[in-house]
């Protein structure tokens, strides 16, 4: 992993390009530190999660050391979740997390790959960017959230062609069925995702842990509960400084001065 802080950013990249960033116990060990450290530090606002390299974002699971793992019969049989396995909870799971999280995608997004892209809020990619599930061609099944968030974020029949057959989408597919935000060249890529941070810095912090916590947890509740189920992350919010702060300086005519307290 490589994990640096840029004023309010975090920026958090999968540091193993030779083997198209898949992810071995190692690596999802050394994520749960980083996202540890990122949800309690509080000067940071928002996390940009990238692969090393111009191949890919990641591939998934280093299969070569779950066959090693296998044949050693280190290996338990897994399905759903990380529970009990290192990087518990891996950012998959991470339901309570509020602070927002960008997916910059470089190539590969496949299997575990994609399935961390889709836990991400916002998600920008490279033309030459494509995402994929495969696991059913491996004997496998997408166990880190992809068959329900895959399903989710588009729509069932959608998500069951891609899930059944394994097949790729290119990241303007992935766009044109909302699983994307943008995709620019890869050229771009950098000054897009700036754009999207930016953008999101020039939020009052507060109200972007609320939006991203109520919007996760009312997803599936009725329109009428949504109003009346409880929020921590907005209660904060409705009693900070900042849900002050936001409307004065606004009839001040002067930038907000953000302090997410």
């Amino acid at each position: 992993m490589r994990y640096e802080k840029d004023g309010r950013v975090a920026h958090v990249c999968l540091d193993r390009p030779e083997v198209l960033n898949a992810m071995n116990l190692a690596m999802h060990a050394e994520l749960a530190d980083v996202w540890d450290d990122f949800e309690r530090d509080d000067g940071l606002w928002i996390a940009v999660l990238t692969g090393a390299g111009e191949r890919s974002f990641s591939v998934g699971q280093d299969l070569t050391e779950l066959v090693a793992r296998t044949r050693s019969q280190v290996a338990r049989p897994s399905t759903f979740g990380s529970r009990g396995k290192p990087g518990w909870p891996r950012l998959t799971e991470r339901f309570d997390l509020v602070k927002p999280v960008i997916a910059r995608v470089n190539g590969y997004a496949y299997g575990g790959g994609f399935e961390l892209a889709l836990a991400c809020d916002i998600i920008v990619a490279a033309e030459d960017a494509s995402f994929a599930m495969t696991e059913a061609r491996l004997g496998l099944i997408p166990g880190a959230g992809g068959v329900f968030r895959l399903s989710r974020q588009t729509g069932t029949k959608i998500a069951m062609g891609h899930l059944l057959t394994g097949r790729p989408m290119t990241a303007r597919r992935a766009y044109e069925v909302g699983l994307v935000n943008e995709v620019v060249a890869a050229a771009d890529l950098d000054a897009c995702v700036r754009r999207w941070t930016d953008d999101v810095l020039a939020c009052a912090p507060l109200s972007a842990r609320s939006i991203k916590q109520v919007v996760g947890r009312s997803a599936r509740l009725p329109l009428s509960e949504a109003f009346t189920a409880e929020y921590p992350a907005e209660t904060i919010r409705m009693h900070s400084n900042d849900a002050r702060e936001g409307p004065a300086a606004f009839v001040e005519k002067r930038p907000p001065r953000w302090t997410a307290t």
